[in-house]
């Protein structure tokens, strides 16, 4: 399964790009490794696609345009909708690609695949649903039609930590309304969404719909970002390479989409049912080590209940087991990346050198399989205040702040006290105080009573430096496609 091919002497996985509906090495030869982030051992090498490679797969993006755009809706979603069905037929072995390169367990990374394919899904039946609208004119015999068409070549920028569920969300709207893509997929993972891909080839897609590029974002973004077939830009990653995404797209006014990094709050209130308020806490502080945009960086917890909340926090995290990622009987992986563990330690020891307690983890695990690996204990800290870069920065890992406040307006203060706007949970039983929360939070998604601020079939972006523009929902797809207005006389 899969679009690499295995070395049986070195035992090494030889991935290629994807271009024009052919499977290819970079036109130099040049190649990366990829790494296992339990032990640092080499799994893969990888294409470093070069500008050749880039403006290659942009012509053949524009070349199937025609014929893809040119398809109905309902045609485009069957061939969807096969390419979910072959995504469930591969899960197992996508979803252990995906450990091995990121690190996460097979069941995340099972769940992950699955999402995948229903995401693709998804827009196979959204994509049918792609309305105009007849709209009166004042003078007799005249009307105007509005209708929707695909913007063209979309570029798809998408980010290591959901490797697959993120390049999803980008190439199912796209695909859907009309448009041809070209994805440069993260360096770190590549593998993984290269078999998701090939089982959308597997499914029919026309050659040259979707293209694959591996290699530095840093030498491949410029170059289709600054490109005039390009006409769209999706982008997942932080927020200053957000920023420059936009700058550099506005040289060829590109239509533009970036979900970019959070800083996210949970506030748990007094009436919480406090069970499901630490539940909830664990989940999304540490699912995938923390590396998620929507991941809990810091909580307030109303003082009334605070002892028992830290108490039960600790404990419950101190539950969770750390394993290689792949075996299936542990909660965590490592970490991705080794940029990332440095992060986490900077967070955690300057908020102990600023007064805070661990009362969680703090630490690297001990044991002899831990030392090569970007392994990290999840860690809750408590007796936290906003001048510790944790409270105020994205650790993006396995490592988050807690801290009392004493009214509810207190807490939307300091819930509002960053620059981004991404997203935010609420635990509370009292339907005024949750209406004012999430009226009053500054953020495009609010949870209340849970932890999944993201659903398929909703618009799911973020305010300020939180990015702007929408995946997810039918706003997911109108964002690949074009007004045009149609004045008629009859």
């Amino acid at each position: 399964m899969g679009t690499f091919t295995e070395n049986k002497e070195e035992k090494m996985i030889q991935e290629r790009i994807l271009i024009g509906g052919e499977w290819t090495h970079s036109s130099d030869g040049m190649t990366f490794d990829v790494l296992n982030p339990a032990t640092g051992e080499k799994i893969a090498t990888v294409p470093k696609s070069t500008a050749r490679d880039v403006e290659r797969a942009v012509a053949a993006a524009d070349d199937a345009f025609k014929s893809w755009s040119a398809l109905t809706p309902f045609q485009r979603g069957e061939i969807l909708r096969k390419a979910s069905l072959n995504v469930l037929k591969n899960a197992e072995d996508i979803a252990r690609l995906m450990s091995k390169e990121q690190g996460k367990s097979f069941q995340e990374a099972f769940g992950e695949v699955k999402k995948g394919a229903e995401i693709l899904r998804y827009y196979a039946e959204e994509g049918e649903r792609i309305y105009g609208r007849i709209i009166p004119n004042a003078e007799e015999n005249m009307e105007s039609r509005v209708i929707y068409q695909p913007i063209g070549v979309a570029a798809a920028i998408s980010p290591w930590n959901y490797p697959i569920e993120l390049l999803a969300w980008k190439v199912g709207a796209a695909l859907a309304s009309g448009c041809t893509i070209v994805c440069k997929l993260p360096s770190e993972t590549p593998l993984s969404p290269s078999a998701f891909v090939k089982c959308m080839i597997d499914a029919g897609v026309y050659p040259g719909v979707i293209n694959t590029l591996t290699g530095s974002g840093s030498a491949i973004g410029p170059i289709l970002l600054n490109n005039p077939l390009v006409k769209k830009v999706a982008f997942t990653g932080s927020t200053e390479v957000g920023k420059n995404v936009l700058m550099e797209s506005a040289k060829t006014l590109k239509k533009a989409s970036l979900e970019l990094g959070g800083s996210l709050p949970m506030i748990v209130c007094a009436d919480s049912d406090l069970e499901e308020a630490v539940k909830g806490a664990v989940r999304r502080s540490f699912r995938n080590m923390g590396q998620i945009c929507i991941a809990i960086n810091r909580i307030y917890v109303d003082r009334s209940i605070y002892s028992q909340f830290i108490e039960r926090f600790a404990a419950e995290t101190k539950k969770l087991k750390i394993n290689d990622g792949v075996s299936e009987e542990y909660d965590l992986g490592p970490m991705c990346t080794q940029k990332g563990l440095q992060t986490t330690i900077k967070h955690v020891e300057d908020a102990v050198n600023k007064g805070a307690k661990i009362v969680a983890g703090g630490k690297r695990p001990e044991g002899e399989m831990y030392k090569k690996g970007h392994f990290y204990c999840p860690t809750v800290i408590s007796d936290v205040n906003h001048d510790m870069l944790i409270m105020q920065e994205e650790t993006f890992g396995p490592a988050v702040g807690v801290m009392p406040y004493d009214t509810i307006e207190e807490a939307i203060t300091l819930a509002n006290d960053t620059s981004y706007g991404l997203a935010a949970i609420v635990y509370t039983n009292n339907l005024r105080l949750s209406d004012k929360l999430s009226k009053e939070i500054n953020a495009g998604n609010v949870a209340i009573n849970n932890v999944d601020a993201g659903v398929i079939n909703a618009p799911y972006g973020g305010w300020s430096d939180s990015g702007f523009g929408h995946e997810h929902g039918p706003e997911g797809l109108y964002e690949y496609l074009q007004i045009k207005h149609i004045r008629m006389r009859m």
